[in-house]
Formats: C-alpha cells, structure tokens, sequence
C-alpha cells in the first residue's frame, strides 16, 4: 500500500463513540460495531484490525483498507529516579511533545499536551519560551493515554464505578487520573481536547470520572464558559498572581481576560462542574508573587470563589531571570492560605531529573516567533518592577 494511500485512511484514534458508530453505519454496519471498535481500540488498545477476534472477517477487512489506528511514536523514553516516566513523542515536522506519568500510592496521574509549544508564553515556564507550532488532534491527544496504558503495560479489565474514592478496577490500570498540565493551552486547541476529553469519559472508551479528568487553563474566559456546558469537569485554573498588573506581566492572557472577568468566570463554572471547587495554581517566584501583600491580596482575590490552591515550587530552567521562594516563605505563605480557610496543598516536585516537573515540559519545539528575545525583555521588566 502506498504512502499516499495509507494517509486517506480514516484515522479512528480520535474519533468519538458518535463518530465512530456514524462511519460504521456508512459502510452498512450495525451501530453496535462502532462500540465493539472503540473498546477495542481503547480498553484493549489494540491497533491491529486483525487483532480484533469478534467482528466480523468482512468488516475486519474493511477496516484495514480504510482506516488506521495511528499510533504515537516515541522518541525516547526516561524513567525518573522517584518513579516519574516521561516520553518524548515524534508528532511530525521537526515537532516534538512531552506526556508524563507521576505514580503515587493511591493513583497514577498522566499529564498530556494539547499543543506542540504554547503560545500563551507564562514567563516562569519553558515550554512557552519554545514558541508555538501547531495545535495537536484528539487523536494525538488521547493518543498519550493510549500510549501509557500499552507501555505501562496495564490494561482496563472492567467498568469503573464513578466514585472519587477509587475505580473498581484501578488494582488493573496504572492511568487513574488525567491532567490536561502539559505542553501547550488547552482550551485554545478547544474542539480537539473536548473530543479527547469526551474519549476517556466514555464507557466503551477509558470509563475515567470526570472528577478525575482535570482540564487547567491560563484563563481563557469564554472557553471556559463553554467547557462549562459541553463536558464539565475538574477545573484547575493557573493564576500565580493576586493583581492584574502583576499578571500581565507573568500570564501575558491576562491583558485580554482580566482577573475580574476570570474569577467571575471560574464562579460560573461551578454551576456545572463535578468537585464543588476550583483548583488555583500558584508558581512560587522568590521577590515576584510571594510577599505578604501578595497573600493578603490572593486571599482577598477569591473570597467568594470556592477553592483549593495548589502553591508550586518554582521550577528554574535558562532565560527565566526567576528563582524559587524559599522553603520556609513558601511554608509561610501556605499557613497564611490555610488560616483565611482556604485548603492549601504544596506540590511536591517529581521527576526534577529528568525534567519532567511542573513548568519545565519544552519537547524539541523550534522558536518561529523569537520568543527568547521577548522573553528576555521581560526579565528585565520584571527586575525593575
């Protein structure tokens, strides 16, 4: 089969079970086939048509000619010290992205990208400073977990009850919870995560909860909106400042989506979502965002948002101009959120050997929009701020 004929086949890894069933009754197939092909693909991830033991020799034989299950390819595969893995995945054009597993004892969580670069440009993370080259599909996206699952080598034996507590077959998966944290904005690629999103809920597809499916956004504002009415579910939103000056400084959205318009939004979007708070993300940048006017501001910020925060330890990678706050400020500053009422957690560093934690996710994106050179402007800026 020629190349050329291989890339007309219909690509199934990111097709909903709707899709899925639609092309099944075009080729004249019983709408139940699309649901046997979806737990094929995505409870037993089985790429391999042939593979594929109950459908029917006929329908096996359409499949192989006209569609594919195109499968991530991994560039390299590193295994941190404290059990952290991250893959470095090909996704064509020079283009690389970032997926990583964090194991801990009652979960296993998957940060996937949604973008190859970003283009929001956070001046406290690396994958920004790569420049932006192109949104991912559905299939690349929920391509990682499929990935995961196979390499992990844990396959999905049952339906999961959708309590928070724990699945009833996570003793089987490795992959209990997916946080959309990872290269790239999600809600500016929205169409291909909600597809993804909409996947990994499905029962024929990886039956997660959406409680335990987190989507985090720098603040896109009327996406989140939409979010809110298409597929709610966890929301964590990177704020890592209390005023808007600051915040147009290191969330350069912010300019377009103030915090008066974002918190408004994040109180609409509790109306719809699964947890009865939104999760804050707060990078700790020493001499920047950690003083105590910053906490009495942050605290005075979200009175009226139910919320837990998720206080970040700088993470510190070249061109930034930034360091971490020190262990005992940013210990202060957690005491100081818990004592307003607010439920503060400080998120412990993982995969720091590998580069694999929070902010330093960069892949192997070229710099089209000479981001360094901006990003070094900045630095100055925020020194003599």
């Amino acid at each position: 089969m020629t190349d050329s004929a291989i890339s007309e086949r219909v690509e199934l890894l990111g097709l909903e079970r709707s899709g899925l069933i639609a092309l099944c009754r075009q080729w004249g197939e019983k709408p139940f086939r699309g649901q046997q092909l979806m737990r094929w693909i995505h409870r037993r991830f089985e790429d391999d048509f042939g593979a594929m033991s109950d459908l029917a020799k006929g329908f096996r034989e359409r499949l192989v000619q006209n569609a594919r299950v195109q499968v991530p390819t991994v560039i390299s595969d590193h295994a941190s010290t404290d059990g952290t893995r991250k893959w470095l995945i090909d996704v064509g054009q020079g283009n690389a992205i970032e997926t990583v597993f964090i194991p801990e004892a009652s979960r296993g969580t998957l940060c996937v990208s949604t973008q190859a670069g970003c283009a929001v440009n956070c001046h406290f993370c690396s994958t920004g400073k790569q420049g932006f080259a192109r949104n991912l599909t559905s299939g690349e996206i929920v391509g990682q977990l499929w990935l995961a699952n196979r390499l992990l080598g844990r396959r999905v034996s049952a339906l999961p009850d959708q309590s928070d507590e724990g699945d009833a077959d996570d003793h089987d998966r490795r992959v209990t919870n997916v946080v959309f944290m990872g290269m790239g904005e999600p809600l500016l690629n929205y169409d291909a995560t909600l597809s993804a999103v909409r996947i990994m809920l499905d029962d024929h597809g990886y039956g997660l909860s959406r409680r335990r499916v987190t989507v985090s956004t720098s603040g896109v504002v009327p996406m989140m909106d939409r979010l809110a009415l298409d597929q709610p579910v966890a929301l964590a939103v990177s704020l890592h400042a209390a005023n808007d000056a600051l915040r147009d400084r290191l969330v350069p959205l912010n300019r377009k989506y103030p915090l008066s318009e974002l918190m408004a939004a994040c109180r609409r979007y509790l109306a719809h979502a699964p947890r009865d708070f939104i999760t804050f993300e707060y990078v700790m940048l020493d001499g920047v965002n950690d003083s105590d006017q910053d906490l009495a501001q942050l605290i005075d910020l979200v009175r009226d948002v139910p919320c837990k925060f998720n206080l970040i330890p700088f993470n510190p990678f070249p061109q930034s101009g930034l360091k971490r706050s020190g262990s005992q400020r940013i210990r202060d500053f957690a005491q100081g959120l818990n004592e307003a009422g607010i439920v503060t957690t400080v998120r412990r560093t993982r995969g720091d050997d590998i580069d694999a934690a929070c902010g330093q996710l960069a892949g192997d994106v070229t710099d089209r929009t000479r981001l360094e050179q901006r990003s070094a402007r900045t630095a100055i800026f925020l020194e003599q701020a």
